[in-house]
C-alpha cells in the first residue's frame, strides 16, 4: 500500500478554550490532489496552516512521509511551498519574484534562470518577466505567486484559496492552468476553497470540513454523488432534501414514502422501513406541461406539481415546486418561456431513479467542541 506523503493523526487546535478543528485522521498520497471544501468559518485556513506547520496543533501529530514533524521545522517548510488568497509579493520585477524562493534557498544562478523561465511559461507570463510586481492585475499576481511556489519544485503544494479574490475569466483560466501544471510535474498538493466547481475541477479526492471536523473524505464524483449527510449535501449543492421512508425494495429499486402520501423511485440498497432523506440535485429534475404526463420517458418517476416560485440564477432559472413536497429544479431561461412558468403554473417534475440519493436519517454530528 502506498506510503501517505502528508498526514495528520488525531490534531486538535484550541481557542479560547474552544476546538475550532479536530481531525482524527487525514492522508494525502503521492501525486494525488486533495480538494478541501467547506463554507467560511469550517476551520480550512486552520488547517492549511498546521499542514504547513505555521500553527502548532494542541494535540495530536502531522505526518510527513510517515515520520512525525517535530524539531527541524525549517527543514520541513522547505519541502512544500504554501500559496494564500493574496498573492505576497515582493517589490521587484516579475522574473525576480519568481526567483526569490530559489535564491533563499541557495539554488545556483544558472539553474535558478532555467527554472524561472519554465514557471514563467507554464503560468503564461513570461512577456511579464520585467514588470513590476506592483503594477499587476489581480490575476497576474496570483499567477505570478503560483509560478513563484511551482519554480521551488515542492514536494508538496498547500494552497489557500487561491482564486477567490479573482474574477470570473481570470479565475477559470489559472484554474486550468494549474490543473496542467499539477498533471505535468505530479506534484502532491492540498487545495483549499469554499467552491464547488473548483473542487470537483481540480481534486482527485475530496474532504468536507464542516465546522471544523472532516464530514466526508473520498474521490471528488463519489462525494458529489453521494453526500455522507444532511449537512454535507446541502453544502454540495443539494437543494432537495425532505425526509421519507422506504417501503419496499426489489431488486436495487426503492420505493420511498415523501410528503402527504406521495412517493419516489431510488436506486438503494436500504432496506423497506428505513427512514431516510431524500436528495436531489436541481440540474437533475426535468420540468414540462402538465398535458405530457402520460408521455414515455426512461424517467421513473414523474410527479405532478405546482410552481410556487420563479428565480433568476445567472444563466439559468431556478424553478421552486410542490409536489406534494419542495422540489427545487434548474431549466433554461429558454425553457423558462417555451413552457410560459409562473406562479401556479401546473407542471410535471421527472427525474431518474438513479438521481435520487438516500440517507439514512439520524441525528447530525455536532461540531468539534466538547
Amino acid at each position: 500500500m502506498t506510503r501517505p506523503k502528508l498526514g495528520l493523526r488525531g490534531v486538535r487546535i484550541e481557542r479560547s478554550g474552544r476546538a475550532i478543528l479536530a481531525v482524527d485522521a487525514l492522508d494525502v498520497f503521492p501525486g494525488e490532489v486533495l480538494a478541501v471544501v467547506g463554507p467560511n468559518g469550517a476551520g480550512k485556513s486552520t488547517l492549511v496552516n498546521v499542514l504547513a506547520m505555521l500553527e502548532r496543533p494542541s494535540a495530536g501529530e502531522v505526518l510527513f512521509d510517515g515520520e512525525a514533524v517535530r524539531g527541524g521545522l525549517l527543514a520541513y517548510r522547505r519541502r512544500m511551498a504554501v500559496v494564500f488568497q493574496e498573492a505576497l509579493l515582493l517589490n521587484g520585477t516579475v522574473e525576480s519574484n519568481v526567483g526569490s524562493g530559489l535564491a533563499l534557498r541557495g539554488v545556483p544562478h544558472a539553474e535558478r534562470e532555467v527554472r524561472v523561465r519554465r514557471s514563467l511559461a507554464r503560468f503564461g507570463i513570461e512577456a511579464l518577466a520585467r514588470r513590476s510586481a506592483q503594477t499587476l492585475s489581480g490575476g497576474e499576481a496570483q499567477r505570478t505567486s503560483l509560478a513563484r511556489a511551482l519554480a521551488l519544485e515542492p514536494e508538496v503544494l498547500l494552497l489557500d484559496e487561491p482564486f477567490a479574490s479573482l474574477d470570473e475569466p481570470a479565475r477559470q483560466g489559472l484554474i486550468d492552468d494549474l490543473d496542467r501544471a499539477l498533471v505535468d510535474t505530479g506534484t502532491t498538493a492540498v487545495v483549499v476553497t469554499h467552491d464547488r466547481s473548483e473542487a470537483l475541477r481540480l481534486g482527485d479526492r475530496v474532504a468536507v470540513l464542516i465546522e471544523g471536523r472532516l464530514r466526508q473524505v473520498g474521490p471528488a464524483a463519489e462525494v458529489f454523488a453521494a453526500p455522507a449527510d444532511e449537512e454535507v449535501a446541502a453544502f454540495l449543492g443539494v437543494e432537495t432534501i425532505v425526509p421519507g421512508m422506504v417501503r419496499t425494495l426489489e431488486e436495487g429499486l426503492a420505493v420511498v414514502e415523501v410528503g402527504a402520501g406521495g412517493h419516489v423511485e431510488a436506486a438503494s440498497v436500504l432496506p423497506a422501513g428505513s427512514d431516510v432523506l431524500v436528495c436531489l440535485r436541481p440540474e437533475d429534475i426535468v420540468v414540462g406541461p402538465a398535458a405530457t404526463q402520460a408521455a414515455a420517458t426512461s424517467a421513473r418517476n414523474r410527479l405532478s406539481a405546482v410552481v410556487r416560485r420563479v428565480v433568476n440564477a445567472g444563466p439559468q432559472v431556478r424553478v421552486e415546486l410542490d409536489a406534494g413536497f419542495p422540489l427545487v429544479a434548474l431549466i433554461t431561461k429558454q425553457s423558462l418561456e417555451e413552457l410560459a412558468l409562473a406562479e401556479g403554473s401546473p407542471v410535471v417534475a421527472s427525474f431518474k431513479a438513479t438521481a435520487v440519493h438516500l440517507i439514512p436519517h439520524h441525528a447530525q454530528r455536532g461540531g468539534p467542541s466538547g
